[in-house]
């Protein structure tokens, strides 16, 4: 049952003055509550045998302020000590999710769906919290709260009458142990229900244009329907168990008072104790409920945490599939980048999708990578990137092989334009920004103008301080691209990676970006993968991919007289461009 908190101890140690603090500052409001039902006891004795006087009643009225005053002073504190203690922990954690999200490369996120990874982001670590917080207190109040109650119930009152009521204690005890281990397969059940929800609602939100272009608003709403309705089953499964702990423990303790109000009345008429002691007693007994029920409270809390616990902990421990070598290498420069027998395959295949005898690519020089969809053009990009693990062959940056440079190293030289282009909820200015945090309004404009972007700023509304919305949802295709294309060139790598990243702009537009780059990038390596040839045609080489091997290299004219792929495919969009200016 403790599982939960032994595997939090890492944070107990770390902020064990907190946590001492709180206990005994909780414990220290127990013993405080303790009293007043004594006092009254005591003057109900007084009462009874006509011996109150106006300064016992003083002392006791002046007394029982001072109890109160005190209590709500020290319940403050051990409060806020104890709850701020959960928040820290809850924090801590997600910002350790957040950096671990950040270090993962794609096999992690083929294996984790986003909403669930949201799920153990948000209502995960909120149980986990409550296990540092609440349930903290209700381990103190379930345990050494308890046993002072029923210390001060047994020395000051009855030990005969304390042990007849607390008969019901050890059969309680079994039903929550029983309902404990129920609550925690259930909601372990239930958080990756929700988990799998929250996914569905990601994928409906994205792809919200293609849902009503296919006309499958209905189908959608009833398949999410359908995994609202898991989730509310295997909610309402938890909530059943949950609904057995309250009546469980009302019929224990309602057992517990009948036996404590018909052996107290009777041990009164015996006068083996006071009337005064049995009021007390009772009191104790009606304070000994808040116990009782922290015992459920606690077993339901810390299954919870515990189930919550393993779905985070499974997430972390996770190890990165790319990893720095223990001493990296340092390199000031990159002057050429060398593939030399090389080939890949993602993990989880056994097709190779990438295989590479030789290729150089030296610095300053602007390589054209060309041929069929899934020919290998964004894998080589990915394996430069490091985005992946297990590359066979050597990829080496002057000299220095991948694998002993730092992951930060080698992704600073490189400023890369995918072709999914990402934008986040910023403004224009902002996104540009990203790739150069420093960066003055001129630099702005300055690429921009680059990107062929200026004529669109003037149309928006509120320039390059217009938002973009949701993964740029607010701009189109091709404004994207240009976009991410001056948010890469702001950065001014050592090298300049665009993914197909003029698929989206018409031939005049490419044309002045390819201009751009080609005055602005002259001492700088730059790759360029396109399907459209005219993308590349001004490379210093020009490789094209099939099933990816290299099965055409040279550069534009020479590709030309080879007569092969690369020419078929020049010829027909030469003409398909020619047949557009006609029409």
């Amino acid at each position: 049952m403790f599982q939960a908190l032994v595997k939090l101890k890492w944070f107990f140690k770390q902020f064990w003055g907190r946590y001492l603090f709180a206990v005994a500052a909780l414990i220290t409001a127990s013993t405080l509550s303790l009293l007043p039902p004594k006092i009254l006891g005591y003057v109900i004795d007084h009462i009874r045998f006509q011996t109150l006087t106006q300064e016992i009643l003083l002392k006791v009225v002046l007394f029982y302020i001072t109890i109160m005053v005190s209590h709500y002073v020290i319940s403050f504190l051990w409060y806020y000590t104890l709850y701020g203690g959960s928040v820290t922990l809850e924090k801590w954690l997600r910002t350790s999710l957040m950096e671990h999200f950040l270090r993962m490369s794609p096999t992690f996120y083929t294996k984790f769906k986003t909403g669930d990874l949201m799920a153990r982001s948000t209502n995960d670590l909120k149980a986990i919290s409550m296990t540092a917080g609440f349930g903290i207190l209700t381990l103190v109040d379930s345990t050494t709260f308890m046993f002072m109650i029923i210390a001060m119930m047994g020395f000051t009152i009855s030990w005969k009458l304390t042990f007849a009521a607390l008969i019901p204690l050890p059969i309680m005890a079994f039903i929550m142990n029983k309902y404990g281990k129920i609550i925690h397969d259930r909601f372990m059940k239930a958080q990756h229900a929700f988990g799998k929800m929250n996914d569905r609602v990601l994928e409906s939100i994205r792809g919200v244009r293609v849902i009503r272009a296919f006309v499958q608003e209905k189908e959608d709403a009833k398949r999410f329907e359908a995994m609202t309705e898991d989730v509310y089953k295997k909610n309402m499964a938890v909530a059943k168990i949950d609904a057995l702990f309250e009546p469980t423990i009302n019929l224990l303790v309602g057992a517990a008072y009948t036996i404590g109000i018909g052996y107290g009345a009777y041990l009164v008429f015996q006068n083996a104790i006071t009337l005064g002691d049995m009021v007390t007693f009772n009191v104790y007994l009606g304070m000994l409920i808040w116990p009782m029920f922290a015992v459920g409270e606690l077993i339901n809390i810390l299954q919870r945490g515990n189930a919550s616990l393993d779905r985070v902990n499974e997430v972390l421990a996770y190890e990165p599939d790319v990893k720095d070598p223990e001493e990296p290498v340092e390199l000031d420069e990159v002057k050429h980048i060398v593939f030399d027998n090389v080939s890949f395959s993602y993990p989880g295949t056994q097709t190779t999708q990438l295989s590479i005898d030789h290729l150089e690519i030296r610095r300053g020089e602007t390589l054209g990578i060309v041929g069929k969809t899934g020919s290998g053009k964004t894998t080589l990009f990915k394996l430069l990137l490091r985005e992946y693990p297990n590359i066979k062959g050597s990829i080496t940056f002057s000299g220095v092989d991948i694998h002993d440079l730092s992951l930060k190293q080698i992704r600073s030289w490189i400023g890369y334009v995918p072709q999914d282009q990402m934008l986040f909820s910023m403004s224009i200015r902002d996104n540009i920004r990203f790739g150069k945090l420093d960066a003055t309004d001129e630099e702005i404009y300055e690429v921009l103008r680059l990107a062929h972007f200026l004529d669109d700023i003037k149309q928006l509304p509120e320039g390059i301080d217009t938002m973009v919305g949701e993964s740029g949802v607010s701009l189109s295709g091709g404004q994207k691209q240009r976009v991410a294309i001056a948010r890469a060139f702001i950065k001014d790598p050592e090298i300049l990676i665009l993914d197909d990243a003029l698929s989206a702009v018409d031939g005049k537009t490419e044309a002045n970006i390819i201009g751009h780059l080609v005055e602005e990038r002259k001492n700088k390596t730059t790759l360029i993968a396109s399907h459209r040839l005219s993308a590349v045609k001004h490379a210093d080489l020009i490789i094209v991919l099939d099933d990816g091997k290299i099965v055409e290299r040279g550069t534009h004219e020479q590709l030309l007289e080879l007569d092969g792929w690369y020419k078929e495919q020049y010829d027909l969009q030469q003409m398909a461009l020619e047949e557009g200016e006609r029409a």
